[in-house]
């Protein structure tokens, strides 16, 4: 072992307790409220923008597989509905797809019990998000 492997290693473990000192912007808005954060990370989409579907694209599709009997499909089809609705701040329409995604997965999605406190954290999130990505591009 060299001299410059101590510094290494010291390097790394600073490093390592910085990063982990580091909250994400979801996390600093949903504070202490875990399972709203939860909720979310598995659901909203980091720059909906770039989805080229609109709500009613994606319910269509939904309907379409759920009618093939193609469950699989509906689901993700319902979780696109759920996060462009979450997007556009519809808790009604948040809790009303991914309800039906639920439903077809057998899945449980914490979001539909907390729509209301998942969409304004949301909105939060995208005011400060993808504003700032318009601003820088």
């Amino acid at each position: 072992m060299g001299i410059m492997d101590r510094f290494r290693r010291k390097d790394a473990k600073v490093q390592t307790q910085s990063s982990m000192k580091m909250l994400s912007e979801l996390e600093q808005i949903c504070g202490e409220d875990k399972e709203t954060y939860m909720a979310l990370y598995h659901t909203m989409f980091l720059d909906p923008r770039k989805i080229q579907y609109t709500i009613k694209d994606a319910v269509e599709n939904a309907k379409k597989y759920e009618k093939e009997k193609n469950l699989g499909r509906a689901r993700i089809w319902y979780d696109i509905a759920g996060g462009i609705a979450l997007y556009e701040g519809n808790p009604k329409k948040v809790a009303e797809f991914f309800g039906e995604a639920e439903k077809l997965s057998g899945l449980e999605y914490p979001i539909v019990n907390r729509a209301e406190k998942a969409v304004a954290a949301a909105q939060e999130y995208y005011k400060k998000t993808v504003k700032e990505q318009v601003q820088e591009a």
